[in-house]
């Protein structure tokens, strides 16, 4: 984890081969459809905390997905807030995309607290990690993802995401991987019969 995986996790639904092979180096030349920052909030900040998962991404007019920028950590609820604020004014964002299982409308508050005119979407995730990962592994395996640039930290959460993954065994919350979910979902798959509902 962190910088330091050394091999490939067989049952882990990304591969660190399969993310290299389509990493580019600068955005397309053609620009974005739509950018998204997404967020799984963190409830609390203290050393022993999870993280807050904060990813931005876009959908190119290639039809691919591009991840922008991991800015995940430890923060206060204010942090995050400013954080993902100020990625959506840097992009130029659509909309600034969270989860809300935990927080429900206080995630919003926040948010507005620091932009009251930002555009808002919740997400309510109703089924468990895995299977709100899989469609987005699915799109890496199909070559329609691309990272720019390297996100250490989160493509080593990436490629330690197993399909019977326990944050009681592994130690952490994959946040970083849950907001890249929440933030490719949102620009590539249809919403019908999906496991999310958006508010």
């Amino acid at each position: 984890m962190y910088a330091e995986l050394l091999t490939d996790v067989p049952d882990a639904l990304w591969q660190i081969d399969s993310i290299d092979a389509t990493r580019v180096k600068s955005e397309p030349l053609m620009g974005f459809v739509r950018i998204v920052v997404a967020i799984d909030p963190a409830m609390s900040s203290g050393e022993d905390s999870d993280e807050t998962g904060i990813i931005v991404a876009g959908l190119g007019h290639d039809g691919r997905g591009y991840i922008l920028e991991d800015s995940s950590g430890r923060y206060a609820a204010h942090e995050w807030a400013q954080k993902a604020i100020g990625l959506y004014k840097k992009y130029s964002a659509d909309r600034v995309v969270a989860e809300i299982n935990n927080g429900g409308s206080l995630v919003e508050a926040t948010l507005r607290a620091v932009d009251p005119n930002v555009s808002y979407k919740s997400v309510h995730a109703s089924k468990g990690k895995v299977l709100r990962a899989e469609p987005i592994s699915a799109l890496y395996e199909q070559n329609r993802v691309s990272h720019v640039g390297s996100f250490t930290q989160l493509e080593d959460q990436m490629c330690s995401f197993v399909r019977d993954f326990s944050k009681a065994t592994a130690g952490y919350s994959p946040d970083r991987v849950d907001a890249l979910v929440y933030a490719l979902s949102e620009l590539m798959l249809e919403k019908k019969g999906s496991t999310f509902f958006f508010g």
